[in-house]
């Protein structure tokens, strides 16, 4: 009996130790404050201040195309001319290009990596691969494919430090039907809509951090080289074709009509028809009937280029009035059955506003194109959902046309960092949601950002607090679709959020944002050279915040513990004492409330919690305290709102 109950008392001595554990504070500071490991080191190439180093380079590649499209075949053929420059300090005797139409086959590594897909394609058909010599002489070269990759080997490696190479490439796909996602070809009433993306081999970035990037194409997005874009797509006569760039043949596809009326649209804030519904039937407005005619597009310093072609167009346009008093042409083309009266409107204020708050835009046109590709971005186009309207459609074309400063202009590696372009993106599109048409649509509360509608913070310490959620910093194709949207989109945008609303101001937050912006433009930052810049230019060690928010998703709990007059007088102030409980710190604002309705704010700064778990906060004045708050707006992430408040007896 004697053992029995020894052992009854160290059993309940156990539990109360493990009780207790429970409901300790899992907050260590030496944990939260440890030196931040940054992704990438810092080099010759990439500084400390987050900049471009003095020995940094990136390699270039610029494309002449030239592609026929058969649409009753499906079948796009084409042949291009790469001419590529290697501006690396190595010699390279390979290419690796991007053979994306490869995911449409039935052996295709992207296949395997969500439901198994029950429709394909053969992917290219590459008829041949010649490099170019000085004297223009064409010598085949050997290659390798590898799923949605392409090896060249080439007969004399590309000098480094400036030496160039012309790469000539024929091939042909069969563009697959809505099971393409982000390309595709799709049924309208007047006819179908060909949406062209991913369509020519590109070349992989071969950096400085990785040497040749060649992450197959799964189901993320694109690394891609800068360069100049020649162009020209063959269609039927009776097609209209959408493409990034400038159409630098307009006589010879458009009628002299819709010539004039593109001329007006360059000079009218208000929307103008290029091709009006009713006229989408009739013959008139295309200037040839059968045959084929050549599009004809160009486009500068760019990472890509797509198009949509289709004999179903509606079309209007309007002036995108830029800084510095530069304009550029927004147009949308859609069905008849879309609901877009308001699409070029939405699309000429998206840009209008990014181009004044962040950086203008680069390009002379902005294209909505309708399909059922839902949501997809490109340089000067993006394909956006012919069945969206209303709020839906403006969440959509902000969202998309957004995405040309989040990857297009900010040349980030989304296949890797999605929260890069995608939470950028979205972060951006939080404020342009609030000026449009004196926050028509506001606050923005869809798919990408609180999509339950309610308090963003909330929303968002609900997803942290999942323990299968993936970090921020973890592999765009190794975070599932389930928790793609929360993490890159909302969380990703919620950072910056957090960033400029409470740790930062705006003030420093969007200079430091801007120049972030314009140092990076058309270069290829890494997560290392974003957490840098921004530390360096907005004078602030944000190491702790980049571990717990992108490394980590830890959670974020204050509570106030107590709350007593100084000295038993109220007449000498209050000390308040507030705890740090889980692993993330925020700044945080705690309120006295005082018994004639007053109060008063006080910031309790991160830093408090560099050396404490615990912390008494003395607050100087003369009337009793009858409750304290912290964050009393609601603004931060809170695990646990119940112990935020405490009411004084």
């Amino acid at each position: 009996m004697k053992a029995l109950a020894v052992c009854m008392i160290g059993a309940l001595a156990l539990a109360t130790t493990l009780a207790a554990a429970a409901d300790a504070p899992r907050y260590d500071p030496l944990q939260t404050f440890a030196p931040f490991t940054y992704p990438d080191p810092v080099n010759a190439y990439r500084s400390g201040d987050g900049k471009p180093g003095p020995l940094f380079w990136q390699n270039r590649a610029d494309y002449t195309i030239e592609a026929t499209l058969d649409p009753a075949s499906r079948l796009l053929s084409g042949h291009e001319t790469i001419t590529y420059t290697n501006h690396s300090p190595s010699a390279l005797d390979v290419l690796w290009l991007q053979l994306d139409q490869n995911r449409y086959k039935t052996d295709a590594r992207g296949a395997f990596t969500s439901q198994f897909p029950t429709e394909f394609t053969h992917g290219y058909q590459i008829a041949s691969v010649q490099v170019e010599d000085g004297s223009g002489h064409l010598t085949p070269v050997k290659w390798v494919v590898s799923d949605t990759r392409m090896q060249l080997h080439l007969p004399e490696a590309v000098k480094a430090k400036g030496g160039s190479v012309r790469v000539h490439i024929a091939w042909s796909f069969t563009v697959p039907g809505e099971f393409g996602g982000r390309m595709d070809v799709n049924a309208s009433k007047n006819g179908d809509i060909f949406e062209i993306a991913q369509w020519y081999p590109r070349l992989c970035v071969y950096d400085d951090l990785r040497g040749w990037d060649t992450a197959p194409y799964l189901n993320s997005e694109f690394y891609l080289e800068y360069g100049d874009f020649d162009y020209k797509v063959t269609v039927p006569s009776d097609m209209i074709v959408a493409g990034s760039g400038e159409l630098v043949n307009p006589q010879e596809v458009l009628t002299q009509t819709q010539i004039k009326r593109l001329d007006e649209a360059r000079h009218s804030d208000s929307t103008v028809m290029i091709r009006t519904p009713a006229e989408v039937t009739q013959p008139s407005s295309r200037p040839k009937q059968g045959g084929t005619l050549t599009w004809h597009f160009r486009m500068h310093n760019t990472r890509d280029v797509a198009f949509g072609a289709s004999k179903a167009y509606v079309w209007d346009a309007a002036r995108i009035n830029l800084p510095h008093g530069k304009s550029a042409l927004a147009m949308s083309v859609y069905p008849v059955e879309s609901e877009w009266s308001r699409a070029t409107e939405f699309l000429k204020a998206s840009v209008e506003h990014f181009s004044k708050e962040w950086f203008p835009y680069p390009w002379p046109v902005a294209i909505n194109e309708a399909g059922t590709a839902g949501g997809m971005e490109y340089p000067g186009i993006t394909f956006d959902h012919k069945r969206a309207k209303g709020g839906a459609l403006h969440m959509l074309i902000a969202h998309e046309i957004g995405h040309t400063w989040f990857p297009m202009i900010v040349g980030s590696n989304e296949r890797r960092d999605a929260w890069m372009d995608e939470g950028f993106n979205t972060f951006v599109d939080i404020y342009e949601d609030e000026a449009f048409n004196h926050g028509e649509f506001a606050p923005k509360r869809d798919s990408e950002y609180a999509p339950g509608g309610g308090n963003p913070a909330d929303e968002i310490a609900r997803v942290i607090a999942d323990p299968q959620a993936p970090a921020l910093l973890n592999g765009a194709d190794m975070t599932p679709e389930k928790y793609r949207h929360p993490i890159s989109y909302f969380k990703g945008a919620f950072g910056l959020v957090l960033l400029r609303e409470q740790i930062l101001g705006p003030e420093r937050f969007d200079d430091a944002f801007r120049k972030y912006i314009a140092t990076w433009a058309f270069r290829h930052p890494s997560p290392s050279d974003f957490f840098r810049f921004m530390e360096s230019e907005a004078g602030e060690d944000l190491g702790w915040f980049w571990r717990g928010w992108y490394q980590h998703n830890w959670t974020f709990d204050m509570a106030v513990r107590k709350v007593e007059p100084i000295d038993g007088d109220w007449s000498h102030g209050a000390a308040v004492t507030v705890a740090n409980l889980d692993r993330l710190v925020l700044p945080n604002t705690l309120r006295l409330t005082y018994d004639d309705g007053s109060t008063k704010d006080v910031r309790v700064p991160v830093e408090t919690w560099q050396q404490h778990r615990e912390y008494v906060v003395r607050v100087a004045g003369s009337r009793k305290v009858v409750s304290v708050a912290l964050d009393p707006a609601h603004g931060l992430p809170e695990a646990d709102r119940t112990n935020d408040v405490l009411q004084v007896k």
